[in-house]
Formats: C-alpha cells, structure tokens, sequence
C-alpha cells in the first residue's frame, strides 16, 4: 500500500461513522441526480468505485433487484463497516459485494459490469492516477457499458469562481492532507481515457460546481 493510500485509508477510517452528517448531507444531491442518470435496471451487475457508507449502493441493490449484483470497492474498512450495517439493515447484504482494495487496479474481470458509477471520488485521485482509474473502468465495463461519474468541477472557462471556490482550491494547494480533493472537469478526463459522453450537467452545491456524466467506452 502506498503512503498516499494509507493515509487516505486511515482518514476515511476516522470519519466513516461522521460521513454522512459531514459530507452527504450536502453532496446527495447531485450523488442521487448521478443515479438517476446512471438508470440502473433489473438484472444488471453495477459497480461503485469508493462505495462510502453504501448510500447508492442500497439504490443500486433496489434497481437491480434480485436477479442484478452489485459490488462496491474502496479503500477504507470503516466504511465498509458503516455501509455494511445499512445494508443488513435493508436486508439487502445477500445482493451487494463489498470488497477492499485500490481502484487503480481492481480485482474483477473484464467486461464483468454493465455499469459502474463513481462519486465524489475521483477528484480524490492525484491528477496523474485519473487516467489509470478511468481506464481499469473501462476495462471491467462490459460491450456497451456505461460509466457514471459525480465530481467536483473546475470553474468553465469564462465564469467566475465562487469565493468559496477560490479558498477551497487553495486549501487544496497548501494543505492538502486537511482538504484532500480538487476539482477536475470530468468530461475532459472521460473524453482523454476514451469515453464518449453520453449525458451531462452541471448543478452547483455551496456556490461551488458539480458535474454529473454518463460515458461509454468509445468502440
């Protein structure tokens, strides 16, 4: 395990049980638009990269219903104690495959998923590692597959970042350990790693902007 991933691991360790209260409660929104983009059906196999306490894992597990799978990997074992628990108490622990491990290099095989969705995960990744994660979804994407993502946008070029943009992105830069995202723009990203964008939009949460995509493996 890397220094950056333990450290990752043992901070979201410290505040799993917290998560929701800290962060979810202003982030499910644009995490519940990004299901529904996603339109998870019966009997598919879905995939969350960096599950957290499990809050779209339960949607999915519901979605996909008893004849779908779903999986989540992260890298924290207090969060998959918090979504664990949610789980059993929905009673949907016998559908929903909760595994440790680097998303950088995953432990399925190809073409396992029909889709496999992130959020607010992959701003989480130093810059250099995003083409590397988006290119082990695609691998493990099946002919046809779609990949969701929620993130943490980058100002588009002519607007005016927020205050709160501004001090985030510098906390960012200075103290990274304490604010240990940035944003990125999604779509470029999905774009460089060879997806075709399929849906997007941009919602805003706290003044600061958000983007949810939907892409597919170009052929």
């Amino acid at each position: 395990m890397d220094n950056q991933r333990e450290n990752n691991s043992g901070f979201y360790d410290r505040i799993s049980r917290a998560y929701d209260l800290i962060a979810d409660a202003g982030e499910h929104r644009a995490r519940e638009a990004g299901e529904d983009m996603l339109a998870v059906v019966t009997g598919e196999t879905v995939l969350e990269i960096g599950f957290g306490t499990g809050n779209s894992l339960i949607a999915f597990a519901v979605s996909a219903g008893a004849a779908g799978e779903v999986y989540g990997i992260d890298i924290s074992d207090g969060m998959q104690d918090v979504a664990g628990r949610k789980l059993q108490d929905r009673q949907l622990q016998d559908h929903v495959t909760l595994d440790t491990g680097d998303a950088r290099q995953m432990p399925y095989e190809d073409g396992k998923f029909d889709a496999v969705f992130s959020s607010f995960t992959l701003e989480l990744f130093p810059l250099t590692d995003i083409p590397t994660v988006l290119a082990e979804a695609k691998r493990v994407l099946k002919p046809g597959g779609r990949l969701g993502i929620v993130s943490m946008s980058t100002v588009p070029s002519g607007e005016q970042a927020s205050l709160l943009e501004k001090t985030y992105v510098w906390m960012h830069q200075h103290f990274p350990h304490i604010v240990d995202c940035q944003p990125i723009d999604a779509e470029r990203s999905l774009a460089e790693a060879g997806f075709e964008i399929g849906q997007a939009k941009r919602i805003d949460i706290w003044t600061m902007p958000v983007q949810i995509v939907v892409a597919k493996p170009k052929h």
